[in-house]
């Protein structure tokens, strides 16, 4: 029964909010101590919540519930609840919008067959997909970096494929990453030293890099140490689970392709793009591939290319091809990168680095370039399952030689709170600077909130993080961290295009569309945020559908938490009380009378073939 507004219930009001706070830290404490790592992680905060002496009995008679008005007058609300049942145990690792049997069923030319094919709505599961038998709880940060648990991602095949190249190696229960890779099988940091003395990294001007064709995203792993956020994206191949191995390490990473449709990502988003080996016919198709990653790179930003065709005369015997067609790939991609006004700024051994320059200033020649075809679009970040074109997008105007078109960003981690550019350009319609402002001081306010609900929120228990409707990014810029990241998302269908914003605070993010599956493996996330997502697609889709999405790409005993009006909430607890999550909802920071709530979920601990938990 809801509790009434009266005036005693205003007196006990406070007493009662920080009985719910400290009851919700003690649940989320004993949640962690049932982890299920195998690796002694549940077992030390057990020893530190006994050692803490903490008793979460103070008023054991308190009904949690009751506390919320509203809930008993909701309509069906004494109808049985839905019992998910658990997948087949041969979904697993099912990605629905890159499903191996779908995509061969797509033409193979320039990666189609690889890019995004979403189920339709007659084959969409409706089920729990089950992880796997002896999963267990990845290491934390940065033993994640070096070691996966096998019974996680239990495929063997790279061990032998890049045996040499050091990618991957097999050691018993563990797979072990010794941080080689093709271009780099004596380690990353030896190979990231080398970019080093070309590209600023380590004082926070470079932050944001992509990693395309990124493998197991040793070069993201190593980047960390540097301060430096790196994208990393690799089709779902035949290199079975690359990136569910990236994110079984704690790196951020994307099932993707460049194919024919565009990065989900911003213009202007990352200060360095990379290719190692990625196999990415650059010089094809009139340049366009390069042509996108200038579209994404910010001005001033570095491209490394490493590896064929970068110095064939020297290399053309070791790679066991024909040096005509090498040097014709060179000759190609020195063509595109010229007419892009990119500056080579290195070349040495299988290495090549080019720069982008700040302004179109020094590019006035290309205007009268026949070859040089500008994008026509009005709006650079529509990209959305657009496909790509094979033109030049322009610089935004400057008004001298040395300005940074689209705005000068500061190092980070100064650029976090600081004003961006597009926000203080007005280059986002209606968002002012006081609003941008006002929306961070907000964010503080709710993540200390979260903290103060759930102690383990910023220690290392929660490494992959993701916010469904990141908005400017206040999120993630009040949890900003070494231990953890947090993929920023920006619905596309949200009413102000935010994530150029995001990574101008040197945070990392996508687009995406969440009637669709997200572009990761299963069990890929330790917590999910999502800040009114289920109002914002309220009547686009199924919110069923969402939640069952959300379970997908979270870890068993991952935590949940969703923020949005009390109406949404109850109606979002009723269906994952049937999906084998424990949940408690809890007033607004600013008291019960707020109709926003927040709901807090954690996800049972249950294999493929056995029950839950409890």
């Amino acid at each position: 029964m809801a509790i009434k507004s009266s005036s005693a219930d205003n007196k006990t009001r406070s007493s009662v909010q920080i009985f719910i706070v400290f009851s919700l830290c003690c649940f989320f404490y004993i949640l962690g101590a049932w982890q299920r790592s195998g690796f002694g992680k549940g077992d030390s905060i057990a020893l530190e919540m006994t050692n803490s002496g903490a008793d979460c009995n103070i008023v054991p008679s308190l009904n949690f519930e009751t506390h919320h008005a509203g809930e008993s007058s909701i309509s069906g609300a004494s109808a049985k609840v839905k019992a998910y049942e658990p997948c087949d145990a041969s979904y697993t690792d099912y990605t629905p919008c890159q499903d191996q049997r779908r995509a061969m069923t797509f033409p193979r030319d320039s990666m189609i067959y690889r890019e995004r094919h979403c189920a339709p709505e007659s084959e969409k599961l409706h089920c729990l997909v089950p992880a796997p038998k002896g999963y267990v709880t990845p290491f934390s940060w940065p033993k994640s970096r070096d070691y996966v648990p096998y019974a996680n991602a239990p495929y063997k095949a790279l061990t032998v494929e890049k045996a040499i190249q050091n990618w991957i190696q097999y050691e018993g229960e563990v797979f072990r990453f010794p941080g080689g890779g093709t271009q780099f099988p004596q380690g990353a940091d030896k190979y990231i030293d080398q970019l080093a003395e070309v590209i600023p990294m380590g004082n926070g001007t470079v932050r944001t890099a992509l990693d395309t064709g990124c493998g197991v995203a040793s070069w993201g792993a190593y980047l960390w140490s540097r301060n430096v956020r790196a994208m990393s994206f690799a089709p779902r191949d035949s290199h079975e689970a690359q990136v569910q191995f990236a994110l079984e390490r704690g790196v951020p990473a994307v099932i993707g392709v460049l194919g024919t449709i565009k990065l989900p990502y911003p213009t202007r988003a990352f200060d360095m793009a990379h290719c190692s080996r990625c196999l990415i016919p650059w010089g094809a198709n009139d340049g366009m591939y390069l042509m996108e990653v200038d579209r994404v790179l910010r001005p001033g930003g570095y491209w490394i290319l490493s590896g064929p065709p970068i110095n064939w005369k020297i290399n053309y015997k070791a790679w066991q091809r024909p040096k005509e067609e090498l040097e014709e790939e060179q000759r190609k991609i020195e063509e595109a990168a010229k007419l892009l006004c990119w500056e080579k700024k290195y070349e040495h051994g299988e290495i090549a680095i080019w720069q982008k320059r700040v302004n179109d200033d020094a590019c006035r020649s290309r205007q009268d370039d026949p070859r040089a075809n500008f994008c026509k679009t009005d709006d650079t970040d529509d990209v959305w399952y657009k496909k790509m074109e094979a033109c030049i997008t322009p610089y935004p105007e400057t008004s001298s030689s040395d300005e940074v078109a689209g705005g000068e960003l500061q190092a980070f981690p100064d650029r976090l709170n600081a004003v961006p550019p597009r926000i203080s350009s007005g280059s986002i319609s209606g968002v002012t600077v006081d609003a941008y402002e006002d929306d961070n001081r907000q964010w503080k306010k709710h993540v200390k909130a979260y903290k103060r609900i759930n102690s383990l929120l910023d220690t290392g228990r929660y490494r992959n993080i993701m916010d469904m409707n990141a908005g400017f990014g206040g999120f993630a810029a009040a949890l900003e961290s070494q231990k953890l990241w947090v993929m920023n998302v920006v619905p596309t269908i949200a009413e102000k295009n935010r994530l150029g914003v995001v990574y101008e605070r040197g945070l990392i993010g996508i687009y995406h569309d969440w009637c669709e599956a997200f572009s990761t493996y299963p069990r890929t996330y330790d917590l999910i945020h999502a800040n009114h997502l289920f109002s914002l697609y309220k009547n686009k889709c199924n919110a069923d559908e969402i939640l069952l999405e959300m379970d997908r790409i979270l870890r068993p005993e991952g935590a949940v938490i969703i923020r949005d009006d009390v109406d949404t909430l109850i109606k979002v607890k009723r269906t994952i009380s049937g999906m084998r999550w424990d949940s408690k909802l809890v007033d607004h920071e600013d008291g019960p009378l707020i109709n926003e709530k927040v709901l807090i979920a954690v996800k049972q601990y249950w294999v493929t073939n056995s029950t839950s938990s409890k």
